[in-house]
């Protein structure tokens, strides 16, 4: 919930190994830095900002392994201040490999270089296929946010956001894929407000109109955080999605989703975890879900040299296949 580019596509976890939908795209969420600082960490007794309605689930999902399958090599480089380069290669036997060049340019005044954030990420992969996306603040409340994407020589996606962020709540409204000539387009609107130091409510309605169709859906949304765990519970007609985030100390996190979708009919319950090892400079992620797939990646720094060595394993019992997966990812 809360994707205009996953509208389309089957709720629950896409990334899961062994599912035939395709993986979501890398543009479906906002940027990390756009919710920072965490909203338990004000301090000055006003009601803090609830964030982006894209990243209430954010904490739980972070804990959760990402999907690694054959050999993948990233080569980071920054050319300046202001340039970020990579180069990605996949070698896979289940899905067809792939080269992938990635580029950001960095926004030039200071308040944006504090929060790291890219004015312009273009990435094109060997297949043709091109994404392109800019973030602006136009003011200190007011980001705008743009997101073009093709694959080989047909656009697939063009989406405009504008969001404001008060001192208490957040507005967002989304214009996905407008076509004049087939009368289509897909409308988002946003809206969280901080109730409290700690409670979030708030909402998403999305409206969709086509030649053949034409239908809204509205979704309610809760959070609830404590500085050890955040609780939240999205609902409406399409379905319902709870997770649950729980810092048991400085290495251990865990998470718990629960997803269901009316349109399906289905129902998934997942959990994960992450330990990180400072001493030895490891984090391994692990998760199973109800639909008996066991997995974990293991990420390993390799010092002193700028590179990471990153090992991945997912199992599916039910359907009794096996995905492994080796990378390294330097600079």
């Amino acid at each position: 919930m809360g994707s205009v580019l996953a509208l389309s596509s089957n709720p629950g976890h896409q990334n899961w190994p062994f599912s035939k939908d395709p993986l979501p795209s890398r543009w479906d969420a906002h940027p990390a830095h756009w919710d920072r600082p965490p909203r338990w960490e004000r301090r000055d007794g006003r009601l803090p900002n609830p964030g982006s309605f894209h990243s209430l689930h954010r904490s739980c999902k972070d804990v959760f392994p990402h999907q690694i399958e054959g050999v993948k090599m990233i080569i980071n480089k920054t050319l300046s201040s202001f340039f970020k380069v990579s180069h990605t290669l996949h070698l896979s036997a289940v899905s067809p490999s792939y080269y992938r060049f990635h580029v950001e340019h960095l926004q030039s005044d200071d308040y944006s270089k504090d929060k790291d954030a890219p004015a312009l990420i273009g990435e094109m992969d060997s297949s043709g296929s091109l994404n392109a996306h800019a973030l602006l603040h136009l003011t200190e409340r007011v980001r705008a946010r743009t997101v073009f994407q093709s694959q080989q020589s047909q656009f697939v996606t063009w989406q405009f956001e504008t969001e404001y962020r008060g001192s208490d709540f957040t507005a967002a409204v989304t214009v996905a894929n407008p076509d004049i000539l087939r009368e289509s387009v897909i409308l988002v609107a946003h809206f969280l407000q901080s109730v409290s130091s700690d409670l979030v409510l708030g909402g998403e309605l999305v409206y969709h109109r086509g030649r053949a169709e034409e239908g809204g859906i509205l979704t309610l949304a809760g959070q609830y955080s404590r500085p050890n765990w955040v609780a939240t519970l999205n609902a409406g007609k399409g379905g319902a999605h709870a997770s649950y985030y729980h810092r048991a100390n400085k290495q251990i996190q865990v998470g718990v989703e629960f997803e269901a979708s009316t349109r399906t009919q289905e129902t998934t319950t997942s959990f994960g975890y992450q330990m990180e090892l400072p001493e030895a400079n490891m984090v391994f992620r692990g998760m199973i879900n109800s639909r008996c797939i066991i997995g974990g990646v293991l990420e390993k720094r390799l010092t002193p040299l700028p590179a990471t060595l990153i090992m991945g394993a997912f199992v599916n019992h039910r359907g009794d296949k096996l995905q492994v997966g080796l990378g390294v990812n330097v600079g």
